[in-house]
């Protein structure tokens, strides 16, 4: 889906608190997805790196990475697929963030093995 604007893509939507268990077979498929879309070192990198700016990030993450650009938008692509992060077009780039409900959701499953 694309966003309005990279500001849009950044901005925490107020949404009710994720009440779904972080037990049973639902709960142990989600986390199984997710754990594969974090199971990359340079994953976890670029979540890291969103995490800690309040802004969209576009070029950076390459200048930020020991990895090539096509190697960053693979994983970016997996990232985003697993719902842990979102994307806004911005001219002829696509700036990136963090999807915080999905972080969260990540945070308590694991926090419930």
């Amino acid at each position: 889906m694309i966003e309005r604007s990279p500001r849009a893509c950044c901005e925490e939507q107020n949404s009710p608190p994720d009440l779904r268990p972080v037990e049973g077979k639902d709960a142990d498929e989600e986390l199984a997805e997710l754990a594969k879309a974090v199971g990359h070192a340079a994953r976890v990198q670029i979540l890291r790196i969103l995490a800690r700016r309040n802004d969209c990030v576009c070029g950076d993450l390459v200048d930020e990475l020991p990895l090539a650009q096509s190697t960053v938008s693979q994983h970016l692509k997996v990232l985003k697929d697993a719902g842990l992060i979102r994307g806004a077009v911005d001219g002829p780039r696509v700036c990136y963030c963090i999807e915080p409900r999905m972080l969260r959701r990540l945070k308590a499953l694991v926090g419930g093995l």
